[in-house]
C-alpha cells in the first residue's frame, strides 16, 4: 500500500471515528430531553376549576398562561350557569376547586347545606356592587319616596342594603347580617320604596321610568354596557363594611390543604396575570391579596 492510501485510510478511521461519537452524543442528548419531558409531565397536576361569566373567561386565560406552565399545573375550566349547582358540585368532588363566588354567597351555602360543605383556600378581589341610575347623576337628586331596586337573593339583598347605609341614604339593625333583608332596616329617612327583582334583569329594570336607581354587581352592569367607575353613583371599596363581599377560591372541605389547588391562588395574584384582568376588565375588580383570616370577622 502506498503512502497515499494509507494517509486516506487514516483520514477514513478519524472522520468515521468523529461521526460515531456526533451519534453517540445525540443520541444521548435525545434521551436526556426524552427523561426530562417524561419527569415534567410526571409533575404536572390537572385542576378542574368551576365558575361562571367573566371568572370562567379569566381562568381560560390563565390556563394558556406561561406561568400556569411554569407551576405545572394543567387547568381545565368548566363552565356552570348558576352558582347553587356549581357550589354543590364541588362539595361532591365534580370540579375540584371553584371560582365565582363572594365569602358572603360561600357562608350562606355552608349554613345551608351542613352535609356538602365547603373550604375556602384564598380570597381573590372584590368586584364593586355599584347604585345606578339613567334619571339621576348624583344621589342627592333622588327624591323622597322614589323606587329603589334591590336585589332579592338574601346574600345580594344584604350586600345591596349596606351599601346604600354607605351611602348615607339609609341605616341597619346592628346586627345586620349576611343574609338579612329590608326588615332589618332601622332607618329611612327619603322613604324609599323599595323593589326586590333577580339581580340578571337589572340592565333592564334601570330604563323602567318608575325606578329611581338600581343597584347592580359589576358582572351584571358590565353585561348591560356598563362600568361601575364611571357610571355608578356610588360604589363598593375595599374596608371592613366590604368583607363578606370579596370573592374566593372554593374547594370541597375535606380538600382544604390540597397543595396543588392551593396554588391556584398564587397564579390568580401573579402580576402577568393581574396585568391582564387589569386592562380586560377595566380597572372594576379589586385585587384582595390577603390572608383567608381577613374575612372571618365578616358579619
Amino acid at each position: 500500500m502506498s503512502n497515499l492510501d494509507q494517509q486516506h485510510d487514516a483520514r477514513k478511521k478519524i472522520y468515521l471515528s468523529a461521526l460515531a461519537l456526533v451519534t453517540a452524543s445525540a443520541a444521548i442528548n435525545l434521551s436526556v430531553v426524552g427523561i426530562q419531558q417524561v419527569h415534567a409531565a410526571s409533575k404536572t397536576k390537572t385542576v378542574v376549576i368551576g365558575s361562571v361569566t367573566s371568572d370562567a373567561d379569566i381562568w381560560r386565560h390563565i390556563a394558556k398562561s406561561s406561568v400556569a406552565k411554569q407551576a405545572h399545573l394543567k387547568i381545565k375550566v368548566k363552565e356552570f350557569t348558576d352558582g347553587a349547582t356549581l357550589n354543590l358540585a364541588t362539595a361532591e368532588s365534580k370540579v375540584d376547586v371553584n371560582a365565582f363566588q363572594s365569602y358572603g354567597y360561600f357562608a350562606a351555602f355552608n349554613k345551608a347545606h351542613p352535609k356538602e360543605q365547603l373550604a375556602n383556600i384564598g380570597l381573590t378581589y372584590l368586584e364593586p356592587m355599584g347604585i345606578y341610575s339613567k334619571k339621576y347623576t348624583k344621589l342627592s337628586q333622588i327624591p323622597d319616596g322614589a323606587k329603589i331596586a334591590v336585589a332579592k337573593d338574601l346574600a345580594d339583598e344584604a350586600r345591596g342594603l349596606r351599601l346604600l347605609q354607605a351611602a348615607g341614604l339609609i341605616t341597619l339593625d346592628k346586627d345586620f347580617g349576611d343574609l338579612d333583608g329590608l326588615n332589618k332596616i332601622k332607618s329611612n329617612p327619603h322613604h324609599f320604596k323599595f323593589y326586590e327583582i333577580d339581580d340578571t334583569t337589572g340592565p333592564r329594570v334601570i330604563k323602567d321610568d318608575s325606578v329611581a336607581a338600581v343597584l347592580m354587581s359589576n358582572s351584571i352592569s358590565q353585561s348591560g354596557g356598563y362600568n361601575v367607575l364611571k357610571d355608578a353613583l356610588f360604589y363598593e371599596k375595599v374596608d371592613a363594611d366590604t368583607k363578606a363581599n370579596i370573592n374566593l377560591l372554593a374547594t370541597a372541605k375535606k380538600d382544604a390543604n390540597n397543595k396543588t389547588f392551593k396554588k391556584l391562588v398564587k397564579l390568580y395574584h401573579n402580576k402577568k396575570i393581574q396585568k391582564y384582568i387589569k386592562k380586560q376588565y377595566q380597572g372594576t375588580k379589586f385585587e384582595v391579596k390577603k390572608p383567608i383570616s381577613y374575612v372571618s370577622t365578616a358579619k
